[in-house]
């Protein structure tokens, strides 16, 4: 799920005063910096102007999102905050404020600020799309599909957000509905990669994994080393038994992309599969600290606790695995638990 950003335009005009000529000089000239990723040049230019005029609310805003195009979550945090302040109905600067709320797992925060601008401008679509991913997090799914609804009502011609609406229903086990809303999706906008593979994520819950393998390299066909569908065609390897393509997916999307939780509990997988079980224990441990609610999660990690031997920890991961209705606990390691359980108390 994909977060959109606004840098602040300021076209040049003829000015009396220097001084705003200047600022707005440094401005365009940042701005034609970060469209061509050039972010520490972009950065220099809106700090002169920062220099000229502290309070220039446009060169706050644009600064920060040089910061959280570099992953620089609090610096970019400050600039919008600063923003803000100067310029307290600068609704561009709530919106950048609230994704990068979002990165920094600030939910609540994050909600506040959408819903500040939606409240300001209820016919903004992207705001409603925020909104709805910010609630997949807080794992609201029905306020998301509502989010998500609203958005699609208002703009239509987006693919992401039909894509975004049935990954949902993905996540809810609706997968009959999800895939008519991504085929029906495909039909606008047959290039849309994302579509094919969250296609591919389906038919990995039927079992259907040359189906998915096919629908998967569809994705990677129209978007090459992509991270993402990178990790998951290497968890359809890993399905499949076949180790040596899977780890080399798997490695490559880690590298393209660190921040990965569902990547680490892939490589997690591997090992366990490897048979080394305290890589396992380590990477899927790493995995549940980045995101508790990768799926399946904790029965992997409950497996790799259970092989070395951390049978405490293995009961309280299938126990929680249960309860997330993961569907892979067997009958003999529940009984396994309740025997412990049991001579424990």
């Amino acid at each position: 799920m994909k977060l959109i950003l606004f840098f602040a335009l300021l076209l040049l005009a003829e000015c009396n005063e220097s001084k705003e000529t200047r600022l707005q000089n440094f401005l365009l000239k940042g701005n034609l910096a970060a469209s061509e990723k050039n972010y520490e040049q972009a950065r220099y230019y809106f700090e002169e102007a920062l220099k000229l005029d502290p309070c220039f609310a446009d060169a706050s805003n644009n600064l920060g999102t040089v910061y959280y195009k570099l992953r620089r979550w609090e610096l970019a945090l400050s600039q919008y905050e600063k923003a803000i302040q100067c310029n307290p109905g600068f609704l561009n600067a709530y919106f950048n404020r609230a994704n990068t709320f979002y990165e920094l797992k600030q939910y609540y925060s994050a909600l506040e600020d959408v819903n500040k601008v939606i409240r300001i401008k209820p016919d903004t679509a992207i705001a409603y799309f925020t909104k709805g991913l910010v609630l997949t997090k807080l794992r609201d799914f029905s306020g998301t599909l509502a989010a998500f609804d609203k958005a699609i009502e208002l703009d239509g011609r987006k693919v992401e957000y039909v894509v975004n609406r049935a990954t949902v229903k993905f996540y809810l086990k609706d997968f009959d509905h999800a895939k008519e809303e991504l085929i029906s999706a495909a039909k606008i906008n047959p290039k849309e990669p994302n579509i094919y593979n969250t296609l591919a994520l389906i038919e990995i819950e039927k079992n259907n994994l040359q189906e998915a393998s096919d629908l998967i390299d569809k994705a990677l066909q129209l978007r090459p080393s992509e991270p993402f569908f990178l990790n998951n065609r290497g968890y359809i390897y890993l399905l499949r038994h076949n180790l040596e393509k899977a780890e080399t997916d798997i490695n490559q999307s880690i590298s393209l992309d660190p921040y990965n939780g569902w990547a680490y509990r892939n490589k997690g997988i591997f090992y366990l599969m490897k048979e080394d079980y305290t890589s396992a224990e380590r990477l899927l441990k790493q995995a549940e600290s980045m995101d508790p609610w990768i799926d399946k999660i904790y029965f992997y990690l409950g497996m790799a606790y259970l092989k070395n031997g951390k049978n405490d920890l293995a009961c309280r991961c299938f126990r929680e695995s249960e309860k997330r209705g993961d569907g892979k606990v067997t009958a003999d390691l529940l009984r396994g638990c309740k025997k412990r359980w049991i001579l424990k108390n």
